[in-house]
């Protein structure tokens, strides 16, 4: 009996919840899960975006898909509870079936979602400026976030900070990227060898700070060790 027996489809699955359904070519990505398969070629593309919109119409259950000429890219969470659950499971079996059908390859090893985060002592007093300047929305129960209601832009969240850092570096803007956990450290060493330092490893695999040669900072991040 796996993690989420007997789970309904308004129960939010935790990162370890959505590994023990074994969906081999999905990856839990914040609180969605997202694939990516690559087609080829656009043709194959068009066959499996249509066999998506045919399972999504019949679970009556809608990812967003993204289509270009040689991958297909699928997100899938519930919007209603804010997370992953079971509908979420199925639907990405059902698109997994389709891909293997039409001939995609998936490419999870490729996945990785953009946050932009922004270090503030104040968060009240510099998030309606962002909001307003990109367009963005957050809301109540997330108020260090805001989102591009669009989907395209990454997210802004909000980091609580000094007014100046431990190590008197004026940055304000770093990138957190999150991606699968297997392609966490491989990430990290590449970032290394093209010339990075790997600042603080102490919160792995949560996340691994580097930065670059001149001191500018970043972050790669996964779901694992944040409770979820």
């Amino acid at each position: 009996m796996n993690a989420t027996a007997g789970a309904d489809d308004r129960t939010v699955l935790s990162g370890h919840d959505v590994e023990a359904e074994l969906l081999a070519d999905w990856r839990v990505m914040f609180d969605q899960l997202h694939a990516r398969f690559a087609t080829g070629d656009f043709a194959t593309g068009l066959r499996l975006v249509a066999a998506i919109g045919e399972a999504a119409e019949e679970a009556d259950h809608h990812p967003d898909v993204e289509l270009t000429y040689a991958a297909v890219v699928v997100r899938l969470w519930s919007h209603d509870v804010g997370g992953t659950t079971m509908r979420d499971v199925r639907l990405a079996r059902e698109i997994s079936d389709a891909a293997a059908r039409v001939g995609a390859t998936p490419e999870p090893e490729r996945l990785s979602v953009l946050e932009l985060a922004l270090d503030t002592d104040d968060l009240e007093a510099v998030r309606p400026f962002w909001a307003a300047l990109l367009g963005y929305e957050g809301d109540d129960e997330t108020p260090d976030e805001l989102r591009d209601p669009t989907g395209h832009g990454p997210t802004l969240w909000f980091q609580e900070s000094d007014p100046r850092s431990p190590d008197d570096v004026e940055q304000r803007f770093h990138l957190d990227l999150r991606v699968p956990p297997e392609v966490a450290e491989r990430r990290v060493r590449a970032a290394v060898e093209a010339g990075g330092t790997l600042v603080d490893e102490g919160r792995a695999p949560s996340f691994w700070v580097l930065a670059d040669a001149q001191g500018n900072r970043a972050c790669i991040t996964t779901w694992l060790g944040r409770g979820a």
